[in-house]
């Protein structure tokens, strides 16, 4: 027993997970084919399926309460210590627009994501009466039920929600002021961290390390459930294809299809023009600057991980200062996510699609706005997009049960976009910063993009 625990933990977790949902699938499967034996023999009685599935889907369920759990801890600590570490008064205008810069980059990969979901329109025909007995089996706290989101939002009225009491939205799970809130704290402490006077600085400084050490601790619990995933997307996938069949393949390669062409569409067509339109030079020669740490991001599935080899390959082979890199780099990897914004208007689609939601211009718009918003809390940790679609998701208006059907969903084939993703957020990282140099005068005349 002690050396099969020791192989399971050596093995990476994308493998883990990987081989879970193909165990987890084949045994649903399996559980589906019985049941529709059974149906079609008119047998009466619960089927093999029905008696075990209820033994199953806990297992799964706790994997989704303990991200739920930690989804805003870990935004909130997130968005204060990057928001924090931003030196307003040495960079001043530099770092406005590398913030804006990194905005911006976001909301076109929010809008694209949001096209190419529309247009592949997973989960389109699916049929909704057994995404609702799924959703009865993957989620038991059945009080939870949820508002339907209106089908439009006047403007004045999503103004005003970004600025709610932060305990209110704390307590009602309302995320766009605890966003809006945690950014605007984080400013708030920057600033007196350079007033000058030294007993403030020293309060703020002792504030801002504890901050850190909590969203450290933070990261760590979110090491600890990751651990977990496995058994919990063994459990779900088993509950999914159990239910629903294979017929449940269909929004697995609709999604992945979209976040992959989508995230294509970001590296090899959105930068580059980016980078030509704002530099003038060569974004070819940029891009092949960048990737090493391209494929690092892959791999590892996180930007922090990847970070020491961005600030290496920004200040070594694209000749950006140091003191924009080890400025913007280390911001990027908190809260430029364009990866995740691929990513999570997919899901959006799809969950739209299972539950007869009607996307309207006004909801389409909030979503674009929530999910550049909800990403910028996304940590730089693998896996932080599953956090993330608990966000999206409750500001469609959908309840426990449904999200739960979602996520469930999601987690089956996240270690694969996940690894998108990450390169993407990396390559986004280094291209806006490089894109920022460039127009500052940063660049050292060794590399000119030529």
């Amino acid at each position: 027993m002690k050396q099969f625990l020791r192989l399971y933990f050596r093995t990476s977790l994308a493998l883990r997970v990987i081989v879970c949902f193909v165990a987890g699938s084949l045994l649903g499967g399996l559980l589906w084919y019985q049941s529709q034996k059974v149906g079609q023999a008119e047998i009466v009685g619960p089927t093999v399926a029905e008696r075990i599935i209820p033994y199953i889907s806990p297992f799964g369920e706790i994997f989704v309460h303990m991200l739920k759990m930690i989804v805003v801890p870990i935004i909130f600590f997130s968005l204060v210590s990057g928001a924090s570490s931003l030196p307003i008064r040495r960079f001043g205008r530099i770092g406005l627009k590398t913030i804006l810069w990194y905005l911006f980059c976001s909301l076109l990969a929010a809008v694209l994501g949001t096209c190419i979901a529309l247009a592949i329109n997973p989960g389109s025909g699916a049929n909704l009466d057994a995404w609702q007995e799924l959703m009865g089996a993957t989620e038991t706290e059945a009080s939870d039920a949820a508002q339907r989101a209106p089908v439009e939002r006047p403007l004045s009225q999503l103004l005003l929600n970004l600025f709610r009491n932060p305990f209110e939205a704390l307590a009602t799970g309302n995320f766009l002021p605890i966003i809006v809130f945690a950014i605007m704290f984080g400013l708030a402490m920057r600033i007196s961290m350079e007033s000058g006077d030294e007993q403030r600085v020293a309060r703020q400084e002792l504030l801002g390390n504890l901050l850190e050490a909590c969203r450290d601790a933070m990261f760590k619990l979110v090491d600890w459930i990751l651990e977990y995933s496995p058994i919990g997307v063994l459990a779900l996938t088993i509950v999914n294809f159990g239910l629903y069949g294979p017929s449940i393949v269909g929004p697995y390669v609709s999604v992945t299809l979209g976040v992959v062409l989508g995230i294509t569409g970001m590296v090899f067509g959105v930068y580059p023009t980016f980078l030509w339109i704002v530099t003038r030079r060569n974004p070819l020669s940029v891009i092949k600057q960048i990737k090493e740490p391209m494929i690092m991001a892959f791999i590892t599935r996180s930007s922090a991980a990847t970070l020491p080899l961005s600030i290496k390959t920004a200040e070594q082979k694209l000749r950006i200062r140091n003191e924009l890199a080890s400025f913007s780099l280390p911001l990027g990897a908190t809260i430029n996510m364009d990866g995740v914004c691929v990513h999570l208007p997919m899901f959006a689609v799809l969950a739209a699609n299972m539950f007869g939601i009607k996307l309207t211009v006004g909801s389409l718009a909030l979503l674009v706005m929530t999910t550049v918003l909800s990403s910028i809390g996304a940590g730089g940790v693998p896996g932080g997009s599953l956090m993330l679609l608990f966000i999206i998701l409750e500001t469609m208006g959908l309840n426990g049960q449904q999200v739960a059907v979602i996520v469930a969903l999601a987690l089956g084939i996240n270690p694969i976009l996940d690894m998108f993703e990450t390169m993407n957020n990396i390559t986004g990282d280094l291209v806006c910063s490089y894109a920022v140099a460039a127009n500052e005068n940063l660049v050292d005349a060794e590399f000119q993009g030529e």
